[in-house]
């Protein structure tokens, strides 16, 4: 089912979210809705509290990014293990509709989550992928992109985001 992404300021997206505890059918849904209402928007990445719900899950497929490696996971309770190399990249936000803003991010980042199954894996994500991980990762610790610029930048994006807000009105 295609879920409603919340737009910025909507306070969830500043809310860090909750470890999740138990890994359940109710989990299995909330994830395939997830994939759902992501590839519904054209997105690459999506973490749970842009729909509302407060657990530390996030979906990314890259796959079709062109000229990205092809990387489909889902991610529970994520944990950066280490960090490499800065990237600088111009990023959108499923809840900023339309806005795009420069943002520095490290360029390869490793990872612990659990999969699908409350199994432990070790991720290795670089380049396009990493930039993806470290904008959700963002999300679910209430971090939006705009906060990774600051000054002058950060009030040019969200004066341009306001117009288009009142444009899609």
């Amino acid at each position: 089912m295609t879920r409603e992404i919340l737009k910025f300021p909507h306070p969830a997206l500043k809310t860090p979210t909750k470890k999740v505890d138990i890994i359940d059918r109710e989990l299995h849904e909330l994830i395939k809705d997830m994939f759902e209402t992501m590839y519904h928007a054209e997105g690459v990445g999506l973490a749970a509290n842009q729909i509302g719900v407060d657990l530390s899950v996030m979906v990314i497929d890259t796959s079709k990014k062109e000229g990205s490696p092809p990387i489909k996971a889902v991610l529970i309770n994520p944990e950066i293990l280490s960090t490499e190399g800065q990237i600088k990249y111009r990023e959108g936000c499923l809840s900023f509709p339309g806005l795009v803003v420069e943002v520095s991010r490290y360029s390869k980042v490793k990872v612990k989550a659990l999969d699908l199954t409350g199994e432990e894996k070790i991720y290795e994500f670089e380049g396009f992928p990493a930039i993806v991980f470290q904008h959700e990762m963002d999300h679910l610790n209430g971090i939006t992109f705009i906060d990774r610029v600051s000054g002058v930048k950060k009030r040019l994006a969200l004066d341009k985001y306001a117009k288009l807000q009142k444009e899609r009105v």
